[in-house]
């Protein structure tokens, strides 16, 4: 079969080795997502049906675009059946199919970080004297942590019989994965742990799912933690049918459990193993990825790489320096106003990146006066809306009555004269009972516990929860939701508990968003119809996943963390606050963990394609008090003649002139709009 012409060698050879398991080194900018797709494509022209090859990733946005470029180079009737998806997402398939293997009940709730903690507060108010309130975010972290490392609760208690600090995290580990399976829930990272744990202990589950996947692709697989590389073995078997393309200098999540160690683990556990490099980069200059190129070279690698590119050398980058971080903010901001009116530019080519969340505040201020309009990445997700939360406990509940932490969020939302001294004494009855809250209401043996009156209030909220499930699953429609709400006078409730009539209009407006969202998911005429709960569970993988993607912001400049950053690309960036203490951060440097830093700042880096620049501060605010600041060592590290320091050459009267002229160009074109 033919390819396309404009592949490079590497690039048609990643593509073409299918009989033996593939690694590529895939630097910044080498179209890694063109290479998977292509190669699915294919795939599935090579005689490989669709439904047998499954691509994951790491992000609900990179699944949507390379399921958007598999349809662009190959029919919808030769994809069907085709998985791309997030790992979690995968996850998800699997323990909703294989729910009887894990010894769950088949309308399985997801658990976000909110449901989390509260279930170990919750724990912790009423468990082991051992247990701190203060440490639920300590042990929520642990808890991930463990898990994300295949570590089960008996394994973590072993490891805290060493290290005895460990102990009382430890030992809610066992508590909390008790009581979430008691609910029929998991947390996200079940998702992983699960499935993994069932293919080390059951065969069977483990033959029919290699059986359903002939041939696995992972993106960014630099992320990778080690179950999510336990399930790749478990998925590939021996033969190691997979292709994985990643790059360790882009690994920058060893906080949430990624192993760039990973990439190194594959040649030892598949000889067979095939490397190719992917190292034209088709997004950059070619003075930024010599830039880059040198720093990195810093840090050892098991395979060397160099990016190059075909596009022309480029202009130097620029070094900016300011006395303070307040002067830092307005010199960035007036260079890149001058920037855009000396380039005829729109705002929305310019990206503003930093270490740390903190740092946008004054760069934020510096914007808004000069009326340059921006975006934050990672701001109010549309799940964190309080009504949104609210609409999804009460579908959550009719999908699974055994979700307590759900029946606790909206027992009395609406008021229903629940108080918490009715929920604790319910809580306590359904705890000697050991059922669920929603179970207890029905019991005779309520009435021992609590007031007549305050039991007919809580069986007619569990009628309503009941009545509503039994339609919505009859008709299999989430719509029906717009019903109960009415039923319970939901909206009158928000209106009165919100400041305004337009913060109310906005709330109602979310909550018929979140029910038009639920019934387009339910009928996807792409796919089968799907059932009330694995509706709910899509959304609330959408949820949990999706919390810091944002499209379509408009002509805005994007302000961002390093972090954030990863995985796009701006024609103009600005890599603010490179300084000794904030990149490298004061944490790695007392760790002496470096090289994670210097991948950051490569990142950074490689995200520009025309111009970059950097900017630091001789003095910075820290804590109320003045500090003296160094540059970042990592300045140091880039090749001395590619760099052109604005603080060593004065400004021309012209260059001036050019920037005021600048400023009020900006300005008149904001009124004039």
């Amino acid at each position: 079969m033919s390819l396309p012409a404009n592949l490079n060698p590497q690039q048609l050879s990643a593509i073409k080795t299918i009989d033996a398991p593939l690694l590529v080194i895939a630097g910044a900018g080498s179209g890694k997502t063109r290479l998977i797709t292509e190669k699915i494509a294919y795939l599935i022209r090579q005689g490989t049906a669709a439904r047998h090859i499954c691509a994951v990733t790491f992000t609900n946005k990179a699944a949507r675009e390379m399921k958007t470029r598999v349809s662009q180079i190959i029919s919808g009737k030769e994809t069907r059946g085709l998985r791309i998806s997030t790992f979690h997402a995968l996850g998800l398939e699997i323990v909703r199919r294989e729910h009887k293997a894990l010894r769950y009940k088949p309308n399985i709730s997801l658990f976000d970080e909110q449901d989390k903690i509260s279930l170990l507060k919750e724990l912790i108010l009423h468990g082991n004297a051992l247990y701190d309130m203060e440490s639920a975010g300590l042990y929520s972290s642990l808890i991930s942590e463990w898990k994300n490392l295949g570590l089960l609760p008996e394994q973590a208690l072993r490891i805290a019989e060493v290290r005895t600090e460990l102990y009382p995290a430890a030992l809610i580990y066992a508590d909390y994965a008790r009581q979430i399976k008691a609910y029929n829930a998991m947390d996200f990272d079940d998702l992983i742990l699960q499935p993994v744990t069932l293919f080390q202990h059951d065969s069977d589950s483990l033959t029919a799912w290699r059986n359903r996947i002939h041939y696995l692709l992972v993106d960014e697989y630099q992320d990778t933690n080690i179950t999510q590389y336990r399930m790749l073995k478990q998925l590939s078997g021996t033969l190691g049918r997979f292709t994985v393309v990643g790059d360790d200098d882009q690994s920058v999540y060893s906080w949430r459990g990624a192993r760039p160690e990973n990439i190194n683990q594959l040649q030892a556990d598949y000889p067979r193993l095939q490397v190719v490099k992917l190292e034209q980069n088709y997004r950059s200059s070619g003075r930024i990825l010599k830039v880059a190129n040198q720093l990195i070279a810093n840090n050892p690698h098991i395979y060397e790489k160099k990016l190059w590119s075909a596009h022309g050398y480029g202009n130097p980058l620029r070094v900016l320096k300011a006395k303070d971080d307040q002067m830092e903010a307005r010199q960035v901001v007036s260079d890149m106003v001058h920037h855009k009116f000396r380039n005829n530019s729109r705002f929305n080519e310019y990206a503003l990146l930093y270490r740390g969340n903190h740092q946008s505040r004054l760069f934020e201020r510096a914007l808004r006066e000069h009326n340059v309009p921006y975006f934050i990445s990672g701001g109010t997700s549309f799940f964190s809306h309080v009504e949104v939360k609210d609409v999804l406990a009460y579908l959550r509940l009719i999908v699974n009555p055994e979700d307590d932490i759900a029946f606790l969020r909206i027992a009395n939302t609406p008021r229903r004269e629940l108080g918490p001294t009715t929920l604790e004494k319910l809580g306590a009855y359904a705890g000697q009972r050991r059922v669920s809250l929603h179970a207890a209401c029905s019991e005779l043996g309520l009435e021992q516990a609590l007031p007549d009156a305050a039991i007919q209030r809580l069986r007619f909220f569990t009628r309503q929860i009941d009545k509503a499930g039994t339609e919505m699953r009859r008709e299999n429609n989430p719509a029906l939701l717009e019903q109960l709400l009415e039923d319970i006078n939901y909206e009158s409730w928000l209106r009165d508990n919100s400041s305004s009539d337009q913060q109310a209009d906005r709330r109602m407006g979310n909550i018929r968003e979140l029910i038009a969202w639920l019934k387009r998911i339910s009928e996807d005429e792409r796919q089968e119809p799907k059932t009330l709960d694995e509706t709910l569970a899509k959304i609330m993988l959408f949820d949990i996943l999706d919390r810091q993607e944002e499209d379509n912001v408009g002509d805005r400049v994007s302000l961002m963390t390093l972090h954030a950053a990863k995985g796009l690309e701006f024609p103009y960036v600005y890599l603010v606050g490179m300084e000794e203490m904030l990149l490298p951060h004061r944490s790695s440097i007392e760790e002496n963990s470096i090289e994670e830093e210097r991948r950051l700042a490569y990142v950074g880096i490689t995200r520009a394609m025309k111009d970059l620049t950097f900017s630091y501060c001789s003095h910075r605010s820290r804590y109320g008090e003045t500090v003296r600041c160094e540059p970042s060592r990592f300045l140091d590290e880039l090749p001395a003649d590619d760099l052109e320091w604005t603080d060593r050459t004065a400004l021309s009267p012209e260059e001036k002139k050019e920037r005021g002229q600048a400023s009020l160009a900006n300005l008149r074109n904001l009124l004039s709009e």
